[in-house]
């Protein structure tokens, strides 16, 4: 009997470009284990609010260790705030390296009932998984991200702006581009996605095409 591949999937996406549902997409019809890397620093920048007189690198480590994929689902992770402040925290070198371990763990252990792993996040092609069976980089424009997230953030909030959402991802991007360490990057061996016009199934059969035909 042949034996399953183990698939790996790195996918880097600038905010709100569509990089977490195409994962779950993904991670679904393959049966992949996915992590939302950037779930991570969201929830790390709730502990820092949430626990601020606690909160440090031990404290950390010792969460970061325990950390559950249930952990990341808290809908608390999703306000705008809470996106600021975990742009910051990633650029922070001692907390990426604790972060990174994490992750590179889940990629290559994933439970034993999956057939491989799909990340997505900043840096997931460049530093998690180099080695990635298959890359992709989705993008979108500014003004197609923005819409999108004022869309989903106005269903928690009615007082939310799209002028401030906007302002919000133009931060993120600037971070997420030029932070010194791990910066979000496009590649040579990326495939590069453009979702600006595209709607969810339609992202998702162009990435499924390319991975069916490398995977057949």
């Amino acid at each position: 009997m042949k034996k399953k591949k183990f698939i790996t999937v790195a996918i880097d996406s600038e905010a709100s470009s569509g990089g977490g549902t195409q994962a779950k997409l993904i991670s679904k019809h393959y049966n992949l284990y996915y992590l939302d890397t950037g779930k991570i620093y969201r929830y790390i920048a709730y502990l820092k609010i949430k626990n601020t007189k606690k909160f440090g690198y031990i404290y950390l480590k010792k969460k970061i260790k325990n950390l559950k994929n249930s952990h990341l689902r808290k809908k608390k992770l999703l306000s705008e705030d809470i996106g600021v402040i975990a742009s910051q925290i990633a650029k922070q070198i001692k907390i990426r390296k604790l972060v990174h371990q994490f992750q590179i763990r889940c990629a290559y252990s994933p439970p034993k009932k999956f057939d491989g792993s799909c990340l997505d996040g900043r840096d997931i092609t460049t530093k998690i998984l180099p080695k990635a069976m298959f890359k992709f980089f989705i993008y979108a424009s500014l003004n197609v991200r923005a819409k999108r997230r004022y869309l989903e953030l106005k269903k928690f909030d009615n007082k939310i702006s799209y002028s401030n959402v906007r302002k919000s991802i133009e931060f993120r991007d600037k971070s997420d581009y030029e932070r010194k360490y791990s910066p979000l990057k496009r590649t040579k061996d990326q495939v590069l996605i453009n979702s600006s016009k595209l709607s969810k199934r339609a992202c998702f059969l162009k990435i499924k095409k390319i991975m069916d035909k490398k995977l057949s």
